[in-house]
């Protein structure tokens, strides 16, 4: 391989603005938002359209030269850190809606586009994109496909892949895919959009995507309830699921070690006196407040006279709505407080997941001592986040952390990634919650499609 040649070819075809090399790559495309140290790739392509992809990805397949795409770089697991040698394509250009189709509840975007300025594009045309995520100002679409992102609502709207009606993907050839499809009934033989919604940039490049659009909720709920244990967080959920039925948007679990750290941060207003087993975040969303309102107040109400609600504080504003979402989200502060730490997403059966608590923290404190390890997530779609910091070391103990948190998910049958992604840290632990079987169909899919292993090589599989 020439790189000179590749990069005077990539630069002849697409134009000096779209080939950055040498001391004019940008910092930022170095690395993404996980732990790994930065790699400087052989160069930065940019593409203004998905020709300019397809284009790309010729050429890099005739030079035998290997491509990370990257989006908002927002990922945890390595997704779209550089790999040396290789061209980091990049699609910060390709941002925009292009159409909102009501009839059709649709919505086409370039993949490029912040997931924040398609909710923003979604409200001003009286829709509702549900996927959320901390990262929204920054994430981009195409990232949030290709890692099935999940966020804050999937007990009630599902993952990013249900929300997908059609895709443009660039193969590793770069051959061209246009099934900007629309319908929602539509069984033309293989679904192939499929292929690359949590494939990891592995076995295409989304350049495009048509979303489905869900109505503006008339009006947002939500509770914050201090619980006995977690025998009552299962019982609280069921009813739930039955009281509220296709209201409820959000069920959200911290355990105990994860509220006294979060609620201590001069940021955070604690809205519940007193100790718990557990703290819940309930949130439903309406159609009407003037209905929905009493019926959530009622059903709040219930619970607490069956013994399923200890304590309870209740948003009687948007305002406070934020606020409680404050607490749960207030583990975007933990670099902050508790400084270099290992940041886990782990899946689990909801009724496990308590044990599987107790287990893990049992395990951590009898490797490492003083260790915090702190719980909480999104446990009505069993989805658990951990953060575990051994205080008074130079350099986080990351590998026993990691086989520490895993063995434990394999143990319970688990999974590595709930939402996520493997990208490149979690590659050695995939074969802990996928059987050889598994593993050896994802391979030949992928051989099937990229050949000469040229797209995120050495990621995932």
């Amino acid at each position: 391989m020439n790189a000179e040649a590749l990069i005077a070819a990539l630069t002849a075809e697409l134009g000096p603005a779209t080939v950055l090399a040498g001391g004019d790559i940008p910092p930022r495309n170095t690395h993404d938002w996980s732990t790994m140290s930065s790699e400087m790739p052989l160069c930065v392509v940019r593409p203004a359209d998905t020709d300019g992809v397809a284009t790309a990805m010729r050429l890099c397949a005739a030079h035998g030269v290997a491509v990370v795409p990257q989006g908002g770089l927002t990922g945890l697991c390595g997704g779209a850190r550089p790999i040396a040698g290789a061209v980091a394509l990049s699609l910060e250009r390709m941002v925009g809606v292009e159409e909102i189709d009501p009839a059709s509840a649709s919505i086409t975007v370039k993949s490029g586009t912040p997931l924040q300025t398609i909710q923003e594009a979604a409200a001003a045309a009286g829709f509702f994109i549900p996927l959320d995520l901390g990262s929204r100002g920054s994430c981009a679409i195409g990232g949030n496909l290709s890692t099935n992102a999940g966020g804050n609502r999937v007990i009630r709207y599902g993952m990013a892949r249900e929300m997908v009606l059609g895709l443009e993907v660039v193969l590793a050839d770069g051959t061209i895919l246009r099934n900007l499809n629309k319908m929602l009934k539509n069984n033309a033989g293989y679904d192939l959009k499929h292929l690359f919604i949590g494939s990891e940039g592995t076995l295409g490049i989304i350049t495009r995507a048509v979303l489905r659009l869900s109505p503006q909720p008339g009006c947002t709920l939500a509770a914050l309830c201090g619980v006995e244990d977690y025998a009552h967080v299962v019982k609280l959920l069921g009813a739930a699921r039955r009281g509220l039925g296709p209201l409820l948007s959000a069920f959200e679990v911290m355990w105990p070690d994860y509220w006294d750290v979060v609620t201590a941060m001069p940021s955070v207003r604690n809205p519940i006196a007193g100790k718990h087993g557990a703290y819940v975040l309930i949130e439903a969303q309406g159609t009407e407040e003037a209905v929905d309102a009493p019926r959530f107040q009622a059903w709040l109400e219930r619970q607490a006279e069956d013994g399923l609600i200890a304590d309870a504080a209740v948003a009687q504003s948007l305002a406070d709505v934020r606020a409680f979402w404050g607490v749960r989200d207030a583990c975007a502060e933990f670099p902050q407080v508790l400084g270099q730490h290992e940041p886990f997403d782990i899946g689990l059966p909801v009724a496990a997941m308590d044990e599987y608590v107790r287990a893990c923290k049992a395990d951590l404190e009898a490797r490492f001592p003083k260790v915090i390890s702190l719980f909480y997530g999104h446990i009505g779609d069993g989805n658990i986040h951990i953060v575990v910091n051994v205080p008074g070391v130079n350099e986080q103990p990351t590998k026993a952390i990691v086989e520490t948190v895993y063995d434990q998910v394999r143990r319970f049958g688990g999974t590595v990634s709930a939402e996520h992604g493997i990208g490149l840290t979690k590659k050695p632990y995939l074969s802990y919650v996928r059987s050889e079987a598994e593993m050896t169909l994802m391979r030949r899919v992928k051989a099937a499609l990229d050949p000469q292993n040229l797209l995120n090589a050495g990621k995932v599989l």
